[in-house]
């Protein structure tokens, strides 16, 4: 097969299969390699919840979500393995490095995928040769599996990764589209989920198909731009870039989920603390400052709504944030319904020295200290750990207080890692 001829971008879609399982499986492979596994259990204290399995667990019917007393239930040898977000950074690091020997241009979508435009990087071989190449390298390298698609934009070589696993390489063009997507069903198109997917059915919008050849004014009353970007994009259109990761962070956030419902203002005071406490270590571990606050809030139904205020002075300081979340969370959340994830996201980030901070007649003179001792304490938390110096409101058991740990906090998406040394 070859590529569409002309002057179209060549982008690659790298999904490494199933990730964290397969890293345990690399790094003990007597005990992991070519058996059912599944890690259970995250940050937020949800031990009980399958967060990934191997594809040998697959096969047997263990999925993402289950609990772990349903997925031994399907398969009574199933290893369950507790995750450890070091060694998954570590070999994110890896491919990622070898993902970056092809191109400059590698945008880090995730701890386990990215994509890479390579138009430019002919001097390697064909897009093919090179996908054959990155997997047989991450293969001999990592001991990883991994899927690449293979498209003239973004959507399609997503799309086109997520089409055959584990280790495939799929092309996918825009002129493919008819024959082997549009009959599928609308949420089957990426960035489609399954609430856009009931509304579209509302209007008698079934398939990819139907989607794109759908009336875009109509869609546009209906979703606004994402009604056009859906319409462009059940017909193979996508003309977003490749965006390397040394660009600066657009917003840096965290959330967490808790293991019972908070309906107390203290409970969940604690829980945005932490949050607060831990956005802006890392806030200031990218030498930045934001402007915007926004804090993110999910009931028991999954029902879920986001609030965020600018200040008028950016800040990187963690007492800041928090008492603006609390404000909003006060403001738009009565007390005593339930509260089942809360999260914070810092936005309007700029970097530090190229941002003025006005300080007024009163601030002018604590600023410094304030400053000095921020410095002090971040300083003692990157040489003894997360918990060498705490105020009393971070304690607790709730989950919030796990995210300080390094070894067993993170997602999926958060990328502050690649930006950093490993010794960091």
């Amino acid at each position: 097969m070859s590529l569409d001829a002309g002057k179209r971008r060549i982008i690659l879609h790298i999904d490494m299969n199933a990730f964290y399982c397969s890293v345990h499986a690399a790094e003990e492979p007597s005990l992991y390699r070519g058996k059912p596994t599944a890690v259970a259990g995250s940050v937020e204290l949800r031990k009980g919840i399958v967060v990934t399995s191997s594809y040998e667990a697959r096969a047997r019917g263990v999925r993402t979500g289950m609990t772990v007393r349903q997925a031994r239930s399907c398969c009574p040898e199933l290893l369950i393995i507790s995750p450890d977000f070091d060694i998954y950074r570590k070999y994110s690091r890896g491919f990622m490095r070898i993902a970056g020997s092809f191109t400059p241009l590698v945008e880090a979508v995730s701890i386990d995928e990215c994509f890479l435009d390579i138009t430019g990087s002919s001097q390697f071989g064909t897009p093919v040769e090179i996908a054959e190449t990155i997997a047989r390298r991450v293969k001999e390298e990592l001991s990883l599996p991994c899927s690449i698609g293979i498209a003239p934009n973004k959507l399609l070589a997503k799309m086109a990764s997520d089409m055959r696993k584990p280790n495939a390489i799929t092309i996918l063009r825009r002129r493919d589209m008819p024959a082997l997507l549009w009959g599928k069903p609308c949420q089957a198109l990426y960035g489609v989920g399954a609430r856009t997917a009931d509304k579209l059915l509302k209007l008698n919008i079934r398939t990819i198909g139907e989607l794109a050849a759908a009336d875009e004014k109509m869609l546009i009353d209906r979703f606004g731009v994402y009604g056009s970007w859906m319409k462009n994009a059940a017909n193979g259109i996508d003309y977003a870039p490749v965006e390397p990761l040394h660009e600066a962070p657009k917003s840096i956030g965290h959330t967490t989920t808790l293991p019972a419902d908070l309906t107390e203002r203290d409970q969940y005071r604690r829980v945005l603390l932490n949050l607060a406490d831990q956005t802006t270590r890392r806030l200031r571990r990218q030498r930045m400052v934001c402007q915007t606050v926004q804090i993110t809030i999910r009931d028991p139904d999954m029902r879920t709504i986001t609030r965020s205020f600018t200040l008028p002075v950016p800040t990187e300081a963690a007492n800041d944030v928090y008492e603006l979340a609390c404000k909003l969370m006060d403001s738009h959340w009565k007390e005593g319904k339930p509260v089942r994830l809360l999260g914070i996201t810092l936005q309007s980030l700029s970097p530090k020295q190229d941002t003025p901070l006005q300080l007024d007649l009163f601030t002018y003179e604590e600023e410094p200290k304030k400053q000095r001792l921020m410095t002090a304490m971040d300083a003692l938390r990157d040489k003894f750990g997360e918990g060498a110096v705490l105020t009393a409101g971070m304690l607790g058991d709730d989950p919030s207080t796990l995210i300080r740990n390094k070894k067993l906090r993170g997602t999926s998406l958060q990328k502050d890692f690649l930006r950093e040394s490993p010794d960091d």
